[in-house]
Parts: structure tokens; sequence; C-alpha cells
């Protein structure tokens, strides 16, 4: 078993895990909002969590909810749920994942079977030091449509189109919101205000609605 570790996110990648153990990993850290686990097919990718990364988690996904607000669009949040399929050998636990198009198949639902629940609409994956990329195969295999990847203060759009992401200009989970407008919300989001935040976001819609 090899292991790879890289600052400042503290990643560590395992090789040669059993299901068996990642599921215990999970059971026995269910309770603990920092550390955050992927299973490929044997590779474990263990994650603690920084500020550095969950400041631009917390931002990009308040502007889910306020924009699906003023757009009069049902979401719900789940948050940094654990979504895992044994039979293809793969889960993961996105930085934060909303059900949009499908909010109204989860309605009330509390634990969530992706035997026969649907997955995410809209996964958002923060990267600080590395591309997720080798996570996109992940996403995939699980079915989320869409993914809303940040890095180095540029959100990229991607949607799911036969086996493969590809990159889009326009988002088509919230049709208004482009990958350009994200980067300039999200560089916003640093240098105002939360309230005059919340009030640019809104004027931005009015205007591209």
């Amino acid at each position: 078993m090899t292991t790879v570790i890289s600052s400042p996110e503290q990643r560590v990648v395992l090789h040669g895990v059993s299901w068996e153990t990642y599921e215990r990993l999970l059971a026995e850290h269910q309770n603990s909002s920092s550390t955050r686990f992927t299973y490929d097919q044997g590779r474990l990718e263990i994650m603690i969590l920084s500020p550095e990364h969950e400041e631009p988690n917390r931002s990009l996904s308040f502007l889910v909810e306020i924009v699906a607000l003023e757009m009069n669009i049902n979401v719900r949040n789940f948050g940094s749920t654990t979504f895992k399929r044994e039979g293809i050998g793969r889960g993961f636990a996105p930085d934060s994942c909303f059900y949009l198009q499908n909010a109204q198949r989860i309605k009330g639902r509390k634990r969530l079977d992706l035997s026969i629940d649907p997955p995410p609409d809209l996964v958002i994956e923060i990267d600080v030091t590395s591309p997720s990329l080798d996570n996109f195969p992940i996403f995939a295999s699980i079915g989320v449509a869409e993914i809303w990847r940040y890095q180095e203060g540029r959100v990229t759009v991607y949607e799911l189109v036969g086996p493969e992401y590809v990159r889009r200009e326009k988002s088509a989970r919230l049709p208004p919101l482009t990958g350009a407008a994200l980067s300039h919300l999200m560089a916003e989001s640093e240098r105002l205000e939360r309230t005059d935040w919340v009030r640019a976001i809104r004027h931005w819609l009015l205007e591209n609605r």
C-alpha cells in the first residue's frame, strides 16, 4: 500500500484499499465534517479540509441557494453527503452538492440510496492544490449531471455528455449563470461585505435574466 501526501490540503492517497475498509472508515468518521473520503476501485483519497478550501466552498454554495431562490427554483442542499455504489467500486463526498431538477423526487428523504434515488444535479468541486479531473470519472459513473470546478479564483462549468464531462460556457442547471459570471461573483464575495454581495448577485440576475 503506497501513499502520496500533498499540502496545504493534507491530501493522502492510499492504493490497494478494500471496499470494506472504505466502509469502515466512513462509519468511524461519520460525525467528522473536516475529513473527506473518495474511493475509486481500490484507490482511497483522504483529505483534511482547510479554511483556504472551505471559504470558497461555502460562498459558492451560498450563491447557488441565492440564485435558486431568486429564480423561484426549488433546491435541496445535501452538502458533503457521501454517495457510493459498491457494484462499481466507487464513492465520493463532494465539497457541496444540490438537487434542483430532481429536488421533488427526493422530497422528504433523510437517507439516499442510489439504487432508487437520483444522483445530485450539481456538484461543487474546490481545488486548492491539484485539479479534480481524476475525480470526474467517479462523478460520471454515479451520474452527476453538472460540476462547477473552482480553482485559482475561477469557476469552470462542466456538463455530463455520455460517459464524459464537456466544458460549457453556461450552466444548464441554473441557466443564467456562466463560468465567467460565477468567477466574477466569487471575486466580488472576497471584496464585498456579505449583504452587499447578496445585492450584487441580485443585481446581476436582474440584468441577465
